[in-house]
């Protein structure tokens, strides 16, 4: 059973250009990101979606010194580029993850491979949005599933987003083309809407910064919430902005366009 992990990465940003390859105690967050990956025990192999644009060039210097491998593929047709990457290795299963999350943790990444794993009736499992923190994105699906999205998606938003067309019609959000499950966070509800690890904004990188010079790179996703959850000056920095506000925008622009 092989399987692939894939982040996307890419240098362009419209909120915070660069934003992946900004450095914090002299490590990138994209090297961050990838090293914590690189610590999860249940995936066999870790490669970069990246794209075809000039600034792509840093992300592979990146991968170069942490050992990883990288496909370069569409700006716009996210779907296609992250689908390249895995199409080479024909993997049973694929992880998705995106570089937005510097520090996504590789102990919920095997807790929703395992479960992917020990129940194959589901063709994708995510983590639960209304129970994880925004920056702990993590999304397992079977390569059949992806390979079918890939060639059936037609919509803008669902090339753009890799896995919308899956969701969308999946059981747990009433579809009925795929079997899909939200992971629940088991150590309790932690609305995404009011923690974020993620870095999309200045400001999130201002919490970032703080959280890796206060606490290190090393710690469980926990440990940086509850330091937000104590430390109120912190968490009110980024505590304004909504999660997903690129989706929304893709789905206000929608039309169709294979």
């Amino acid at each position: 059973m092989k399987v692939l992990a894939i982040t996307q990465a890419r240098y362009g940003s419209t909120r915070l250009p660069a934003k992946i390859l900004k450095e914090v105690n002299g490590q990138t967050l994209l090297e961050i990101h990838l090293r914590r990956i690189l610590q999860s025990k249940t995936i066999d192999k870790l490669k970069i979606a990246t794209t075809d644009e000039e600034g792509s060039k840093f992300i592979v210097e990146v991968a170069d010194k942490v050992g990883v491998e990288y496909f370069k593929g569409s700006v716009d047709d996210v779907l296609s580029r992250f689908y390249g990457t895995a199409e080479s290795e024909k993997p049973d299963y694929v992880i998705r993850l995106t570089s937005d999350c510097p520090l996504i943790d590789p102990n919920v990444i095997d807790a929703v491979v395992t479960f992917a794993l020990e129940h194959p009736e589901y063709d994708y499992v995510r983590t639960d949005a209304k129970s994880f923190p925004d920056g702990l994105d993590t999304e397992m699906m079977k390569f059949s599933a992806l390979e079918k999205a890939y060639n059936e998606a037609n919509l803008k938003s669902e090339r753009e987003h890799v896995t919308a067309y899956i969701w969308k019609n999946g059981s747990a959000d009433g579809g009925t083309i795929y079997k899909t499950y939200n992971y629940p966070n088991p150590e309790g509800s932690f609305n995404a809407d009011d923690y974020r690890i993620t870095i999309d904004e200045p400001e999130d990188f201002e919490v970032i910064k703080h959280l890796i010079e206060n606490l290190g790179i090393d710690k469980r996703w926990k440990t940086y919430i509850d330091y937000l959850i104590n430390h109120k000056e912190i968490y009110a920095i980024n505590s304004k902005f909504a999660n997903n506000e690129g989706y929304a925008k893709s789905i206000a622009n929608d039309q169709i366009i294979k």
